[in-house]
């Protein structure tokens, strides 16, 4: 897609999250949820998986626009649904498109395009994080059924999904080289979501526990092949890490946009705090950081379009990103004074919507240990 059209494209879906968000939004935080209709109105709208092939219903655009959508949605201070929509998006449709049969696509794919399905990926388990070779659910192959055993915690879209990508273990004692991935349908038996876990920021994004009880999945519910689920999950990892660097920096250039509006008009000592030399060198170096990060994130996004996007440059990208997110918002909201720690103001959300990026999609830690091996080898 070229920039122009891409240009046309971001207006199109402003105005689109403008209508059908942004009046609502507020109620949606204090809901813990958006409503499930909004799924299929952005498929309706043609913003859904924007990048799938249009033999599914998808636009057969670039990951740009995917990342494109994320960023929009981050900007204008919807974190949370940023969050939920990505994974749906630029996770589950992906790693379908990429990874799946042609039975399985022509099933999910165009649900997912239109809305009718939600996409989660169930990763992290309560002993299970950042370590993947800790996953203790597991699929026992029974005929031609997979029996599916076990919880996952802290998953994106939990609630409302239909379709769940779930990584378990296959071959007992062989850790990451013995789990596979499930394309979990949640209306089979066996499956039950727990109550939605409260968050300290990103509450219109639901996050749920999920629990799997002896729950038979046919054999054609694998996604890939047998055992090589950890090799697919690192496969996408880029992509992945792209879309929360998309949403680190845009959301970090709302905040900014906010900011400059309010020191430009709250007076302080008889004069506009913009006008303070703290207030100008603070958003300078804030404007810098954010402009700093999305050079590196434009050039990892090009580059992953070309399929050249490394993983350890993906993990500087997301390390750097979330980080600078983190710190440039904070420093945002102490310009707002105590206006800024009230709910009233949207950079309180901006705010507590950050600070989870620094631990989902893999922790600045691990981040940090992934460019250091790529350095100098494991420690």
């Amino acid at each position: 897609m070229q920039s122009d059209e891409l240009t046309l494209f971001r207006d199109m879906a402003r105005r689109a999250f403008e209508q059908e968000i942004t009046p609502y939004y507020e109620q949606w935080e204090q809901d813990h949820m958006v409503p499930r209709e909004l799924w299929r109105t952005l498929g309706a709208a043609g913003l859904l998986c924007a990048d799938m092939d249009e033999a599914y219903g998808g636009a057969g655009t670039t990951p740009h626009v995917t990342l494109m959508l994320i960023e929009e949605l981050s900007r204008m201070g919807f974190g949370g649904f940023a969050s939920g929509f990505g994974i749906h998006s630029n996770i589950v449709a992906p790693y379908l498109a990429r990874h799946g049969t042609e039975a399985q696509k022509q099933h999910w794919l165009p649900k997912m395009v239109s809305g009718d399905a939600v996409g989660a990926l169930a990763m992290t388990e309560p002993g299970a994080g950042s370590d993947v070779q800790g996953i203790r659910t597991n699929a026992v192959r029974d005929g031609d059924e997979w029996i599916l055993n076990g919880s996952k915690i802290f998953i994106t879209n939990g609630m409302h999904a239909d379709l769940v990508i779930v990584a378990a273990i296959t071959d007992p004692g062989k850790g990451a080289k013995g789990t596979s991935l499930f394309l979990v349908d949640t209306t089979l038996p066996g499956f039950e979501r727990g109550k939605k876990i409260e968050k300290i920021g990103q509450h219109a994004s639901d996050t749920a526990l999920l629990f799997f009880q002896d729950m038979r999945l046919p054999a054609n519910a694998l996604l890939g092949e047998e055992n090589k689920g950890f090799v697919i999950m690192m496969e996408e990892l880029p992509r992945e890490r792209l879309g929360i660097a998309a949403q680190a920096v845009a959301a970090a250039e709302g905040a900014l946009a906010l900011t400059v509006d309010y020191v430009l008009e709250r007076k302080a000592f008889g004069q506009a705090i913009g006008s303070f030399q703290n207030t100008r060198f603070k958003l300078a170096d804030v404007r810098t950081q954010i402009a700093l990060n999305r050079a590196l994130y434009e050039q990892c996004a090009d580059e992953y379009s070309r399929g050249e996007l490394t993983a350890d440059k993906a993990a500087m990208l997301k390390l750097a990103s979330c980080e600078m997110q983190c710190d440039t918002i904070d420093e945002c909201l102490q310009l707002f004074g105590g206006y800024g720690y009230t709910v009233e103001y949207p950079i309180s959300r901006f705010y507590t919507d950050a600070r989870i990026q620094r631990i989902y999609g893999g922790s600045s830690e691990i981040m940090r240990e992934l460019v250091a091996r790529s350095i100098l080898g494991r420690g």
